[in-house]
Order: C-alpha cells, then structure tokens, then sequence
C-alpha cells in the first residue's frame, strides 16, 4: 500500500522547472489598482456615500479578477484598472454632469 502523504515521482503531474518570471504589466496593473482606490475612497468627499461604497465594491471585484489573472493574463490585470479608473470617471461625471 503507498503511502499517501508521499511526494510524487517527478514527472507525475504538476509543475516541474522553475517557474516563469511574472510580467512588468501585472506589477503595472496592481499599481494602478491601488491608485484607483486612492481615487475611489477621496470621492467621499463629493460623491454620495452609497456612490464610494458601490466605487469600493467594484473595485474589490477588479482585484479579485486581478490576482487571479496575475500570472496568465498580465496585460489583461493592467485593464483591469483601466476599468477600475473608467468607473470612477464615469461616477465623477454623473456628479459634475447632473
């Protein structure tokens, strides 16, 4: 009987080799993410506060999305904020517009 708790054989599925080295576009989009939360939480103080509290929501999903795109989607994690940012202009213009 084999033991369960075993390390498998090498080869035997899983990852083998180092891993790949992690694109400048998700570094790229994560900084990004944070400077639109920055964004997001300053608008209390001319937006409505169900307004930041649904800028905040989204921008929870977007980095969601974001950490599990880190690795295979890099250049999608820096749309992400793009999107994130998208939001908030559009939440700013409701305000400035009507």
């Amino acid at each position: 009987m084999s033991d369960p708790l075993a390390a498998p054989p090498p080869g035997a599925g899983g990852r083998s080799g180092p891993a790949a080295p992690a694109s400048p576009w998700s570094f790229a989009g994560m900084v990004g993410l944070a400077a639109v939360l920055f964004l997001d939480v300053a608008s209390v103080t001319f937006l409505p506060g169900w307004a930041v509290v649904a800028l905040v929501v989204v921008w929870v999903v977007l980095l969601v999305q974001a950490c599990r795109w880190f690795v295979r989607r890099p250049r999608g994690v820096a749309a992400l904020a793009g999107a994130g940012l998208a939001a908030w202009v559009v939440a700013w213009l409701a305000v400035v517009l009507g």
